[in-house]
C-alpha cells in the first residue's frame, strides 16, 4: 500500500451490526485498516437477511444492504455467552488500536464490556461507541434506526411540502452521515493516540449528528425564533431564481444564490433586460417579485430540455444540474472518470469513498465480503501464535 492508505498498520475491530456502525470500519478499511468483524455464532449481523431487492442473496445472508459494507473485512463467529468467546474477544482487542460498535449501552454492560471495563483492561484502544441517543440523558438505551432519527432531529418535519406533510429522505442519510462522523472521530482519536499513547472512549450520537446536518437551520432558530418549514424543492437559501424548474423535458435545479450567478443566468437565457428591470436588478426587489421572476425562468427554460440547459448555463457559471435518477447518476462521466464504484473480485459493485489522499485514483476493498464466521479459524490460529 501507499502512503494514500495510511490506516495500514491500524487493527480495527468491528463489532457492529444494521449500516451506520459497518459502514464506519468499511471506510477504515478502504483507507488501509486491517477490519475484523466479530459476528454471533447463532445469527450474524441481522443485515445479512434483509435489506435491498435481491431476496436469494438475503436469504444466503450476503443482502445488498450488507455487501455494500463489508468488503475488505474478515469475520469471525463468536459465543459472547461464553468464557471461551469472550476470551477471545479481549485477546482481539489486546491487540487492535480501535473498537468500534453500535449496541445499546446496556447490552455492552451486559458483556462487560462497557468503556469503563474496556478502557481499564485495554488503557491503549479506542473504543468508538454508535447510538441512537450518545451517552447520558434518559434515552441512552434507546435503539433506533435511521427512520426514527430523521423523525427526532427534525429533518422529517421539514422535508417535502405544507400538503404532503412531512417526508422520509429517500436514503438512510442518518446512517452514513453516522459512519462518516465516526470515522472522522476516530481519525482525530489516532492522532491523539500518536502523542498521547493512550486510547480514548468516542461517544457518537446519531441524533447530534442529525442535528449537524441540519446546522444552519438550528442557528437560524436559536437566533430568531422561526422553524425551518416545508419549502418542497425550492432551495434552501430562499434566494430569488434558485430552486427545481420544470424544462421543456425534465427539471433544472439552479443555486442562483450570489448577484454573479443572477447576471449569469439572465445572459445564458438570452434575457439580459432582467439586468436593468426594476424588479429584478437588485436583490431585494428580486426577493419581493420572485414569483414573478420564476414564471419566467420558467418560460424561457420551457424552450429546451434539460439535457440541453445543462451544458449551457454550467458553462456560464450558473451553479445548475439537471434532475437525475441515480442510474443516470451512476452512469455520469463525473462519477465513471473518478471511480467511485469499485467491483469486488466476486464482481460485486460497490461505492468506495468520496474523497481521495494522495492523488490516489480510488479505494479498492482489499477483499471480497465475508460470508459469516468465514476467517474464524484463520483468526482463532493466529491468536494463539502472537
Amino acid at each position: 500500500m501507499s502512503k494514500s492508505h495510511p490506516f495500514e498498520d491500524i487493527l480495527v475491530i468491528d463489532f457492529t451490526h444494521v449500516l451506520a456502525g459497518p459502514a464506519c470500519s468499511y471506510f477504515l478499511g478502504l483507507l488501509g485498516a486491517n477490519v475484523i468483524k466479530v459476528e454471533s455464532e447463532s445469527k450474524g449481523d441481522a443485515i445479512r437477511h434483509r435489506g435491498g431487492t435481491d431476496a436469494v442473496a438475503a436469504s444466503a445472508g450476503m443482502s445488498t444492504s450488507y455487501l455494500t459494507q463489508a468488503a475488505g473485512k474478515r469475520s469471525i463467529a463468536l459465543d459472547l455467552a461464553t468464557v471461551k468467546g469472550i476470551n477471545q474477544f479481549h485477546a482481539l482487542l489486546a491487540r487492535a488500536d480501535v473498537l468500534v460498535e453500535n449496541h445499546v449501552p446496556c447490552t455492552m454492560r451486559s458483556l462487560q464490556l462497557d468503556e469503563e471495563t474496556l478502557a481499564a483492561k485495554h488503557p491503549h484502544l479506542i473504543h468508538c461507541a454508535m447510538t441512537a441517543y450518545g451517552r447520558g440523558g434518559p434515552q441512552e438505551n434507546t435503539a433506533g434506526y435511521d427512520v426514527n432519527i430523521q423523525a427526532a432531529c427534525g429533518m422529517m418535519e421539514a422535508t417535502g411540502t405544507q400538503e404532503s406533510g412531512p417526508i422520509r429522505t429517500g436514503a438512510p442519510v442518518m446512517d452514513y452521515g453516522t459512519a462518516l462522523a465516526a470515522s472522522f472521530a476516530v481519525s482525530a482519536a489516532l492522532y491523539e493516540r500518536a502523542s498521547t499513547g493512550q486510547g480514548t472512549f468516542i461517544d457518537v450520537s446519531m441524533l447530534e449528528t442529525g442535528l449537524t446536518l441540519m446546522s444552519s437551520s438550528v442557528t437560524d432558530y436559536l437566533k430568531t425564533g422561526n422553524e425551518p418549514k416545508r419549502r418542497g424543492n425550492l432551495a434552501n437559501s430562499r434566494s430569488p431564481g434558485a430552486g427545481s424548474f420544470p424544462c421543456k423535458e425534465g427539471v433544472m435545479s439552479l443555486g442562483v444564490n450570489e448577484e454573479s450567478h443572477f447576471s449569469n443566468l439572465a445572459k445564458a437565457l438570452g434575457r439580459e433586460d432582467w439586468l436593468s428591470d426594476n424588479r429584478y436588478k437588485e436583490r431585494d426587489t428580486r426577493k419581493a417579485h420572485a414569483s414573478e421572476l420564476a414564471i419566467e425562468i420558467e418560460e424561457e427554460l420551457a424552450k429546451r430540455t434539460a439535457i440541453e440547459w445543462e451544458p449551457v448555463l454550467q458553462s456560464a457559471g450558473v451553479p445548475s444540474a439537471r434532475l437525475r435518477s441515480m442510474p443516470e447518476a451512476l452512469e455520469s462521466a463525473q462519477i465513471k472518470t473518478r471511480g467511485f464504484v469499485q467491483t469486488t473480485d466476486d464482481g460485486i459493485d460497490v461505492p468506495t469513498l468520496p474523497f481521495r489522499l494522495g492523488g490516489i485514483k480510488a479505494y479498492q476493498p482489499s477483499n471480497n465480503a465475508p460470508k459469516k464466521g468465514e476467517h474464524t479459524d484463520e483468526i482463532s490460529q493466529w491468536l494463539k501464535t502472537l
